[in-house]
């Protein structure tokens, strides 16, 4: 009896590079062959964290784009990992909400077979660990904050796996002007109302300096006892008021001249298109 045939193949982790010669040689070759490489997209984000006396503060405007369409203005860009760590997505919005629901589960699956409350360095470990397996192509920066046994921590993770541990930081495209005020107000052991002026406005200054970003500024408290999401914490655009009536009455703007030209049919061609009747 012959031994039966099997073409299943195991499946292999991580994304397929056997495209990358291909793709290389459309781009060095593409324009003379009349093909055009796909251009990056810019993505507008702005998201902030520091940690205060007591825990931690995470931070994120509200507006979701496509290019140059604002796709969403009131988009939740803070996520829920556990009871106490939660963290701020910016880049790509479906790898970072996938990314995140995947580090929610397995930390629940390691509390669980543990015991224990996870902890920060483990969320951090795990997301590291994921997007340097992909070398990149999850387009998600992270920023992970949370309160465990050995106190607040604040994590920036970027798409290619390297991580910081710091006490302040941003991230997204509005990053650059919300860590300058992060960089010139921040101290230690800042108390939560303050913290909390300093992350919004960290946040409204990347808003107005970035048109990716917008609609207004969520924040997260994390504390040992903890946590809230303040969601619409400020709006920083507002709809205006019309302030006068834009109708003008006919006859406003005088005609000074009028013509009609009548256009003539020169040549008229109709051609039959032979159809093949055998449905």
């Amino acid at each position: 009896m012959l031994p039966a045939l099997s073409t299943y193949d195991p499946p292999c982790g991580g994304f397929s590079f056997e495209n990358c010669p291909r793709n290389t040689f459309l781009q060095d070759q593409g324009p003379q062959l009349g093909l055009q490489p796909p251009k990056a997209r810019k993505t507008g984000t702005t998201i902030a964290g520091i940690i205060y006396k007591d825990g931690v503060i995470l931070g994120a405007d509200r507006r979701a784009t496509d290019d140059m369409v604002v796709a969403d203005k009131n988009c939740a860009k803070i996520h829920y990992i556990t009871d106490n760590i939660y963290c701020c997505g910016a880049g790509v919005a479906a790898d970072a909400e996938n990314v995140t629901q995947l580090l929610s589960s397995n930390l629940h699956i390691h509390a669980m077979s543990t015991g224990r409350q996870p902890r920060v360095c483990t969320a951090n470990r795990i997301l590291k660990q994921m997007l340097y397996r992909y070398q990149g192509h999850i387009g998600a920066s992270i920023i992970v904050g949370g309160v465990d046994i050995k106190g607040p921590h604040l994590y920036s993770i970027y798409p290619h796996g390297s991580t910081d541990a710091v006490p302040f930081t941003a991230l997204g495209s509005g990053s650059a002007a919300a860590i300058a005020v992060l960089e010139d107000r921040f101290k230690p052991n800042m108390e939560l109302e303050e913290g909390k002026r300093l992350v919004t406005e960290a946040i409204t200054a990347g808003i107005m300096c970035d048109l990716g970003s917008g609609s207004g500024v969520d924040l997260c408290i994390i504390t040992k006892e903890e946590a809230r999401v303040l969601r619409g914490h400020t709006n920083t655009e507002t709809r205006g008021k019309r302030l006068a009536s834009y109708r003008y009455a006919r006859g406003t703007t005088p005609v000074l001249g009028e013509t009609i030209t009548q256009l003539e049919l020169v040549e008229e061609s109709v051609q039959i298109m032979e159809t093949d009747e055998t449905f």
